[in-house]
């Protein structure tokens, strides 16, 4: 090996690290998943919203067990859009339906969005505003 070359390597082993080791390390935030209740709506052609919906509740990313289920709040006054593999869930066959969505929380939108993770059905109609909660 040429000599120029082999000085070369040496001095780049030596620098890459160095440079990595400076190198800001930015600290990822950890987004946990959350369980929300509300009437599932499609707002325009492929852009769904659940409306009338609970405050976000700390959950996993499955569909809920019976015992959550039943211990989750039927509705309330958020609103937020559903985003990600909405395909893949069949929103259509749950329009105007109670429903609880599982998904992460996006940040940062003027609405609040849910990346969905799941949807199950709660009830076969939204209630209505006389409805108890």
């Amino acid at each position: 090996m040429d000599k120029r070359l082999f000085v070369l390597a040496v001095l780049l082993g030596a620098a890459v690290p160095a440079l990595l080791a400076q190198s800001p390390v930015h600290k990822v935030e950890k987004i946990e998943p959350v369980a929300v209740v509300g009437c599932l709506q499609e707002s325009a052609p492929g852009t769904w919203m659940l409306v009338n919906a609970s405050d976000p509740l700390p959950s996993s990313a499955n569909a809920p067990s019976d015992k959550e289920l039943a211990a989750l709040p039927r509705s309330g006054t958020q609103q937020f859009q559903l985003v990600g593999a909405t395909a893949v869930f069949n929103l259509p066959a749950h329009r105007d339906q109670s429903v609880v969505v599982k998904g992460l929380p996006l940040k940062g939108a003027k609405v609040g969005q849910l990346n969905v993770t799941s949807v199950s059905m709660v009830a076969a109609a939204c209630p209505t505003a006389s409805s108890p909660k």
